[in-house]
């Protein structure tokens, strides 16, 4: 795919909040690439404080960095399928909640609707994992969405390996470089990576 127009690329984002800074960063860093970032919210994205910072500020702070007030509803999530404007769709963080519900076909907050609508259009959805179950419950999900038509990973690998044996979560700043690759069909490789630096 040549870069002829701006992309307009989805931001899914659950509630992983540990991970929210990152996500703020990966949001500016693909601003700087050019593309309309849309932010989508989970439900507990919306109501959740946490010593990570307020829902409220958070949102405030994606809507200034995006410039989009961005998708709060399933009824706002769901015309992303029939009017296909989204070029692809990254969910960042994704939490093992969100993998196992995304892989199961449910369909019960925005993030998901977004999912599921966008998905219908054969365009990318890139999965930037963070869970603490990924070598655990949550394996066989990870595997079965990695066979799946049109959904795509950014590189991932042990977060803590010493002390939270399971866990692992992308390496974010691979996130750009593997929407590109999505659009154009590929998988960037390697997908699993070595531990992430703590």
């Amino acid at each position: 795919m040549t870069q002829d127009k701006q992309l307009t690329v989805g931001l899914a984002i659950t509630g992983s909040f540990c991970t929210f800074a990152k996500v703020k960063e990966m949001a500016q860093e693909l601003k700087n690439r050019h593309m309309r970032i849309i932010p989508i919210y989970s439900l507990r994205v919306q109501d959740t404080d946490t010593r990570f910072g307020t829902a409220e500020q958070f949102c405030k702070d994606m809507e200034q960095i995006t410039g989009e007030e961005g998708i709060f509803t399933i009824p706002q999530a769901e015309p992303i399928g029939p009017s296909g404007y989204l070029d692809a769709l990254l969910i960042a963080p994704c939490t093992g909640n969100t993998l196992a519900k995304l892989c199961a076909g449910i369909t019960d907050s925005p993030v998901l609707m977004a999912a599921k609508a966008h998905l219908r259009n054969e365009k990318p959805l890139v999965i930037s994992i963070s869970t603490n179950d990924a070598l655990g419950m949550n394996f066989k999900n990870i595997g079965m969405l990695m066979n799946m038509k049109n959904i795509y990973f950014v590189p991932f690998g042990q977060d803590n390996y010493k002390k939270k044996t399971n866990s692992m979560i992308a390496h974010t700043e691979l996130a750009g470089d593997t929407l590109m690759e999505a659009l154009n069909g590929r998988q960037i490789q390697p997908v699993i990576m070595g531990p992430l630096k703590v």
